[in-house]
């Protein structure tokens, strides 16, 4: 058994992508960002249960259309053909289903685009982000020092992240994205390396 294996065992056990991933106190007005959209399936259980509105990034090309098809007729469902980055940018990405990266080679690549997330948020007038979720397989280290280095994370209630560690210096950089996000988060659930939640303290 790898050691990713081992760290996946508890969270198959509760089921969690059933479960923590899918329990937040949403309804129909709540915002959500999806990064990392692959084939959509979290869209349509987040979406099925809350009825919100949803922006699924997914740059990918196959996988953009089949998700854009998937939710053609759902208006609350917007999806786009980029990734959010802290800078506008093409890259080259490893294709490899759901892991495809910057971080890891592949037989197959693709130059993707990437957005900045501040100048995304100003274009959309999105003032805040009930929940985000991100599994951008090794650029949420980077995009996640940006929103905190320019004190977006205010703006989002719930962040859910798979950190991944294949990434160079991952642990490292994982305990110091930690450290900034206590000062306004609070970690509600942990699988390390597989999926955790940080939630916005009370500003009161």
């Amino acid at each position: 058994m790898t050691k990713q294996s081992r760290r996946c065992r508890s969270w198959f056990d509760i089921d969690g992508d059933s479960t923590l991933r899918l329990e937040y106190p949403l309804n129909e007005n709540s915002v959500v960002f999806d990064l990392g959209g692959y084939k959509g399936q979290w869209v349509s259980d987040i979406f099925s249960k809350y009825c919100c509105n949803v922006y699924v990034f997914e740059p990918v090309m196959a996988f953009y259309e089949a998700i854009k098809k998937r939710f053609q007729h759902n208006k609350k469902i917007r999806i786009f053909p980029f990734g959010l980055a802290e800078e506008n940018k093409k890259v080259v990405l490893g294709v490899d289903k759901d892991r495809s990266s910057m971080f890891k080679g592949s037989d197959e690549g693709e130059v993707i685009a990437l957005h900045s997330f501040k100048e995304f948020l100003g274009t959309h007038q999105i003032r805040n982000i009930d929940l985000i979720k991100i599994n951008i397989e090794g650029a949420e280290y980077d995009l996640l020092d940006f929103i905190i280095e320019e004190g977006l994370q205010t703006r989002i209630s719930n962040i859910q992240v798979q950190f991944h560690d294949f990434v160079p210096y991952a642990e490292k950089r994982l305990k110091g994205i930690q450290k900034m996000l206590e000062g306004t988060h609070e970690m509600t659930w942990q699988y390390p390396f597989v999926w955790e939640n940080w939630r916005i303290r009370d500003r009161g």
